[in-house]
């Protein structure tokens, strides 16, 4: 059963994802990846994990785009709608944002408190055994797609290159506790 939260979430997404299908796709995966591991929370931080993994690439809808920078605008839209900071803050800071803000020089994730390391390892870990087609894949597969989808001299590109170390060793902390 979904709480409020969870399911606001999941309405926002599927509403502001309508047009990007792809996206939509992948997002629902994380979900339910997110959804399996919310037992191993309070039901609290659970709820957020969860609410927080439909959330995560909201930031991508065009509607809310204004740094142009998903996690931050993700992240100031999940302020603005009244969700909980720490589904706030897992969308500013998830799957190695903090990498990609230094790469494209924004200090907007200071906008925002970094969230538990063991929340954020474990919706990193869910946007990185998900696949663009919502279905499970290695997180070296899902980290080389992404190379392979931006060009070398791309923020993305090059942030998910120098973070390649740490989102990997989210992932084995999440295993490891699985």
């Amino acid at each position: 059963m979904s709480s409020p939260q969870v399911t606001r979430a999941r309405v926002a997404a599927e509403s502001r994802l309508v047009g990007l299908p792809g996206r939509l796709t992948h997002v629902r995966g994380v979900a339910a990846a997110a959804d399996g591991l919310r037992e191993h929370f309070d039901v609290a931080s659970g709820d957020c994990l969860v609410a927080a993994a439909w959330l995560h690439d909201i930031g991508y809808a065009p509607s809310l785009r204004v740094t142009g920078f998903h996690p931050v605008d993700g992240a100031a839209f999940a302020r603005r709608e009244g969700f909980d900071e720490l589904v706030v803050s897992l969308v500013a800071f998830h799957s190695g944002a903090p990498a990609e803000a230094w790469e494209r020089g924004i200090n907007g994730l200071s906008a925002f408190s970094a969230p538990p390391q063991q929340v954020l390892d474990a919706l990193t870990f869910c946007d990185l055994t998900t696949g663009l087609d919502g279905s499970e894949v290695s997180p070296c597969d899902r980290l080389h797609e992404v190379l392979q989808r931006y060009g070398p001299d791309d923020p993305v590109h090059r942030a998910v290159d120098s973070a390649h170390g740490e989102l990997l060793a989210a992932v084995d902390r999440v295993r490891a506790w699985l």
